[in-house]
């Protein structure tokens, strides 16, 4: 298999300014897309931790809301990797940031991609996070979505499109955003169709 990284790198590079990528507007919220810096690249994901209010054990990318302080969207997204799973920020090699998402809360989320480097030590924020593992960039290419896993949102139970890797679920914006961005640089044509409502 060609480099995937390499692929999506050169595609970034070529034509990154040339798609509709963002909103004109500023977002709420970053998350790092990271992956690492070798030949059969990997996904840095995380658990979020059971204790949480919001998206409470759910799998996401580091990240969080933008802070007055912070000096742009990079900086947002450095910030939270280290907050939550201690990424030096000198073990990163920021791309850019990427398109604006809507989460279901109305919350809008910049995707920042990066390189990070194999060996970082990393260590999960005890308040925030259960769990960073990560997943072969390749397995989203060759293992397509399975669309049995049901969410309950505002009264009705729904179907939604997810990727199964080893006991974890990946799934809603995270997974959007993942299969969006393989989607416009190397043209994965994955199919991720909008979650249906489950049949009572």
């Amino acid at each position: 298999m060609a480099d995937l990284r390499q692929s999506i790198l050169s595609r970034l590079l070529l034509g990154w300014s040339q798609v509709n990528w963002s909103v004109q507007e500023h977002p709420d919220a970053a998350v790092l897309m990271a992956c690492t810096r070798e030949e059969s690249s990997r996904l840095l994901l995380t658990q979020r931790s059971d204790r949480l209010l919001a998206h409470a054990g759910e799998v996401a990318f580091p990240g969080g809301k933008c802070d007055p302080t912070d000096a742009g969207i990079e900086a947002t997204a450095l910030r939270e990797g280290f907050e939550e799973v201690g990424l030096q920020s000198e073990k990163v090699e920021v791309w850019g940031a990427g398109a604006i998402y809507v989460s279901r809360a109305g919350l809008k989320v910049q995707t920042v991609l990066a390189l990070i480097e194999p060996d970082a030590v990393l260590v999960p924020s005890p308040d925030e996070i259960a769990e960073i593992f990560y997943v072969p960039l390749s397995f989203f290419l060759e293992q397509r979505p399975s669309h049995d896993h049901q969410v309950g949102f505002m009264g009705q139970t729904y179907s939604m499109p997810c990727f199964r890797y080893q006991g974890f679920v990946i799934w809603g914006l995270t997974a959007y955003m993942l299969v969006d961005i393989l989607n416009r640089t190397i043209d994965a044509r994955i199919d991720f169709p909008l979650p249906q409502v489950r049949s009572s």
